[in-house]
């Protein structure tokens, strides 16, 4: 078994390789992270250049989600755009010093950085308008999140989700985030009438990732992409301005959860709990197939003998729930999950979590001081290149690499079929369910997982989040459950 000294001892000089990938693969399986335990550059770990994309990709895709969620919020509740970007900043502080760099940097380098819960945006509308409050949304997410990765159930669910089932959630995630971008980034060009801008941006950005691909240098595309979009934008006038200027947010959690100043709401009550606990219920489910699609993207891309430095799903949604009960609990507005827009580049760039956390985190809090990087980071066309090229291109080709061998197109065409039609929770609770039956898929798969594996768990996991997703008024053309209750 390896121990501290081992990584010193059989890692090699970049010289005694006759390529970089030699040297990086290499330098993944010598490496043993240490859970829960102290890791240290140097002794434990290496810094590489290549760190630089997955932390330019994740503190880019953090401005983003985070402003996203916090605005969403305060557009329901009538909250400032000063409140959003002060908001937006202090959440930064609080991943980028107590999470990024201190857990996943340096006590637990298998537990990939808590980021941000995209999926659960258009859900915050109506967390509102049923009268949830964002910390009791918060602590409860984080709760029940932490249960489900201390009892293991994530990765068990992980296990429980055929190759069909993930490469087909991947391919939808992949398709329609790719598309959203589009869609964002030409509305954007066309409120000005520059819908040219645009098309030559997307144009010059499918090209560049194909050379890339073509001369194995495809880790760059995040760096190069947005450097290539922010270019043709300026030179064919886009407008663009720097606004938000350097400063400290309010770190005070009274200040944020005061009657009248930050959110206004006051603290929570037990009817506010009870409120977001359908929605709290959900977003832990959403984060299995997120985590689970984030780890296989490593397995991908890292070669076959670097087990010890690939994510633990366990580890990451207890961290992941810690982070979100003590960021709500501070003031933040952030929703955490796994941090795909981490992850994927990292995997892509062949590099551990821990080195590219450390530099992550050094850039969120210099870019939350100096407020510039922010708008330069949440500008359309940096913006939605950056996730196109660093996310959703990979996201689809590694779905499409699941999916080649065996009887794996029928439960990826499935599982895509019915997220379309409701959500990728439905999606992939309902395929689970029917892969594990032998209905589709291979049905030699399912006798081998028992009667607990085949049909028990999956059948409760489908059964109470159908439950959840009726409730809140989820499934299209049916009116939410709740509301006849209140009748």
């Amino acid at each position: 078994m390896h121990n501290n000294s081992d990584y010193q001892s059989q890692r090699k000089p970049r010289s005694a390789f006759n390529t970089r990938r030699e040297y990086l693969e290499h330098e993944l399986e010598v490496m043993a992270p240490r859970r829960w335990r102290m890791n240290l550059p140097g002794r434990d770990y290496r810094f590489e250049f290549e760190d630089w994309v997955p932390a330019m990709a994740a503190t880019i895709g953090k401005v983003v989600m985070v402003a996203a969620i916090v605005s969403t919020f305060a557009t329901q509740l009538g909250l400032s755009a000063d409140f959003v970007t002060e908001n937006v900043r202090f959440e930064m502080l609080i991943a980028a010093v107590l999470f990024v760099i201190l857990v996943s940097g340096f006590i637990n380098p298998n537990s990939n950085l808590p980021g941000t819960h995209g999926p659960l945006i258009p859900m915050i509308p109506l967390i509102v308008a049923s009268g949830g409050h964002p910390m009791a949304l918060g602590i409860m997410i984080g709760v029940l999140g932490f249960i489900l990765g201390i009892t293991k159930g994530g990765s068990l669910l992980a296990r429980l989700t055929s190759n069909g089932v993930c490469g087909g959630l991947l391919l939808y995630l992949g398709f329609i985030g790719i598309t959203s971008q589009i869609a964002k980034l030409f509305s954007w060009a066309e409120g000005f009438e520059g819908g040219h801008i645009a098309f030559v941006i997307l144009i010059a950005t499918i090209v560049m990732y194909a050379w890339l691909e073509h001369v194995k240098m495809r880790w760059l595309a995040i760096p190069l992409g947005s450097v290539m979009a922010a270019g043709i934008a300026f030179a064919l006038g886009a407008p663009f301005e720097f606004i938000t200027e350097p400063g400290i947010p309010n770190m005070n959690p009274a200040y944020w959860w005061g009657d009248d100043t930050g959110w206004q709401l006051g603290l929570p009550e037990f009817q506010h709990f009870l409120a977001v606990a359908p929605f709290a219920v959900l977003a832990v489910a959403m984060w299995s197939p997120d985590f689970l699609g984030h780890r296989v993207f490593q397995q991908l891309n890292y070669p076959p003998k670097a087990q010890k430095v690939l994510m633990n799903i366990d580890d990451t949604m207890c961290t992941a729930g810690t982070r979100q009960v003590v960021g709500s609990l501070l003031g933040g507005g952030n929703i955490a999950s796994s941090w795909g827009t981490y992850i994927v580049p990292a995997a892509i760039a062949k590099r551990p979590i821990a080195a590219g956390a450390v530099l992550t985190g050094v850039l969120c809090i210099i870019t939350a001081l100096l407020g510039y990087p922010m708008d330069l980071a949440i500008w359309p066309p940096v913006l939605s290149v950056a996730l196109i090229v660093g996310v959703f291109l990979p996201l689809m080709e590694a779905g499409m690499q699941m999916t080649r061998e065996g009887k794996t197109t029928e439960s990826a065409a499935i599982v895509i079929v019915a997220s379309a039609l409701v959500n990728p929770v439905f999606g992939w609770s309902l395929t689970v369910l029917l892969d594990n039956l032998g209905l589709i898929g291979c049905k030699e798969r399912g006798k081998s997982l028992g009667h607990i594996g085949r049909w028990i768990i999956p059948g409760l996991v489908f059964g109470i989040l159908c439950g959840v997703m009726a409730a809140i008024g989820m499934f299209p053309g049916v009116p939410p459950m709740l509301e006849s209750f209140r009748l």
